[in-house]
């Protein structure tokens, strides 16, 4: 490995530990690399960031982003957090179980994390206390179901993936849906068990008339989901196309129909959107010259090689992944670790003949399961602001629940059909 590439993975490393943020830790480690490489000049940097973020489909990240801005303000969280609860509220420890739900039906229209702890956490953790569940416990299941909120489709996290990799993203957007079922069902069963050997309190039994209406009342945020996909992969827009046809019924629906949105909010969720645009591109970007100098001195080719040495098969390989990403996500935010691991593991698994798509999506599952863990969660630490509760109480709560996500990583590893069984179905 030469000079520059031992520079460019030191300056990164010793600028984190010294507390710089992410982005201006890759960029410090990019320009110390270039300065040492004789073959490179400066100019690089602009050149690989002007090629870099000339690209269509990364037009769908600040769509995906107003769209579940739109979404979070218009009004729709509480509409499916009543339909879930007609659907499962009355089972025992029925209203955890409806926070996960409705965590679920969010995550698919919302894109990401901490916005569906912020927005089903701010509607249940109070209600889940009102009903005699104790606090800590009702703060990590907010948690612990805003995970779901990068896995499940649209996911700005599963886009920037398959930018950064090359790896098709209407697949992966479309291999999101059921391993993000699939976990949904596994956190519910843990909820229930939880609930009945704790005697939890559950509501009334099912209501078909309740559901009916709140099925009404939630039919428009349910469409979204099947709009967008359904689009994709009948041929009628691309992904990049399908943000903003999502922007534009989010608009309809909030503005028009629910009208719970106003000029005014629109303003400022605009403005919201643009400022948190304006960061993740600042990181996309930077990530993304980082990935090229990568690249550019062959890392990922000795990483590979080494590993090839060292690991007998891809099963081995899982198995080391699961672990450094479970340890990563205790340490590093969703964004680095994607933008970080994520061009030199990819090159890895294709070695070992793991199918990109599928190695993308427990990829991302793993990043969404970091947000839930201790000590550096960013869902929960949205979850402990909202209900004031330590840290340490939540994070002992979640323990059970991220080895539930754990179990469901080795389930969506070593059977490749649960990512790959929708988007073989519709090539």
């Amino acid at each position: 490995m030469s000079t520059a590439a031992v520079v460019l993975i030191v300056v990164m490393l010793v600028a984190m530990a010294a507390g710089l943020e992410i982005t201006w830790a890759m960029g410090l480690a990019c320009v110390a690399a270039i300065l040492i490489d004789p073959k490179l000049t400066l100019v690089v940097i602009s050149q690989r960031i002007f090629t870099n973020s000339n690209s269509f489909s990364m037009l769908a990240i600040p769509a995906f982003m107003l769209a579940g801005d739109i979404m979070s303000k218009g009004g729709l969280s509480k509409r499916l957090v009543a339909f879930a609860d007609s659907l499962v509220g009355w089972i025992s420890g029925g209203i955890s179980l409806v926070s996960i739900v409705a965590c679920t039906f969010f995550a698919a229209i919302s894109g990401s994390s901490v916005a569906t702890t912020a927005a089903i956490g701010g509607l249940m953790y109070p209600e889940m206390v009102k009903r005699g569940y104790p606090e800590d416990y009702a703060a990590a299941v907010q948690a612990i179901g805003g995970t779901l909120g990068i896995v499940i489709p649209p996911s700005i996290v599963l886009v920037i993936y398959g930018n950064i990799t090359g790896t098709d993203v209407a697949a992966l957007l479309m291999s999101g849906i059921l391993p993000g079922i699939v976990a949904s069902i596994g956190l519910c069963v843990y909820a229930y068990y939880k609930a009945k050997k704790s005697n939890y309190p559950k509501s009334s039994g099912f209501s078909f008339k309740q559901f009916l209406i709140s099925f009404k009342d939630a039919i428009w945020a349910l469409i979204m989901p099947i709009i967008i996909l359904g689009g994709i992969y009948a041929g009628i827009f691309t992904p990049t196309e399908s943000a903003v046809i999502a922007v534009v019924y989010g608009f309809i629906i909030c503005i028009a129909v629910y009208r719970e949105v106003t000029m005014k909010n629109v303003w400022d969720i605009v403005c919201n959107t643009a400022v948190g645009t304006a960061n993740l591109m600042i990181l996309v970007v930077t990530a993304q010259m980082f990935g090229w100098l990568i690249s550019y001195y062959q890392i990922p080719q000795a990483v590979t090689a080494l590993m090839l040495s060292v690991v007998s098969n891809k099963y081995i390989f899982w198995l080391i992944v699961i672990i450094l990403l479970t340890i990563c996500g205790m340490f590093l935010e969703v964004g680095a670790t994607n933008l970080i691991l994520g061009p030199i593991l990819a090159p890895i698994a294709a070695a070992f003949g793991i199918n990109p798509v599928q190695f993308g999506l427990v990829f991302v599952f793993l990043l969404a399961m970091g947000q839930a863990t201790p000590p550096f969660g960013t869902c929960m630490f949205v979850s402990c602001g909202l209900s004031g509760q330590p840290i340490g109480r939540v994070a002992k709560n979640l323990i059970p629940f991220v080895a539930v996500e754990i179990a469901c990583a080795f389930l969506f590893a070593y059977i490749p059909q649960i990512a790959l069984l929708l988007p073989s179905l519709v090539k």
